[in-house]
């Protein structure tokens, strides 16, 4: 993996969380702003699955394909479901919905490095 868009990845999600929740400190609900920005870590998100299926196809392999896989996948997904989970229910709680669906993004991508270096080391 790329060490360098995997921090960019995990920042912009840390970065994005923060706002989400100072924003429901604020009694605010997940307005137009933070969903774009919400969409533009999924957009990195995407390009991080598009570059571990280009290094699998090019050759490299993970320490376990099933596990690093499913971290791949799940990072996709979760934002997309915290999203729709937020906008089912527009309220304060909705906000703090979208700041641990981002946080969860910098966990996840931490593990599928942990899980790519293995296989590397």
């Amino acid at each position: 993996m790329i060490t360098g868009f995997g921090v960019v990845v995990a920042a912009s999600a840390a970065l994005v969380a923060v706002w989400a929740f100072v924003s429901a400190a604020r009694g605010r609900e997940p307005g137009r702003a933070l969903l774009v920005s919400l969409g533009v870590v999924e957009a990195l998100v995407v390009a991080q699955l598009v570059i571990g299926i280009v290094l699998l196809i090019a050759g490299d392999r993970p320490h376990s394909m099933v596990t690093y896989l499913a971290y791949l996948v799940g990072s996709l997904v979760i934002l997309p479901v915290g999203a729709a989970w937020a906008l089912a229910e527009r309220s304060r709680s909705s906000t703090v919905i979208l700041g641990v669906a981002c946080l969860a993004i910098p966990v996840m991508v931490e593990r599928i490095h942990q899980i790519w270096g293995a296989g590397h080391g």
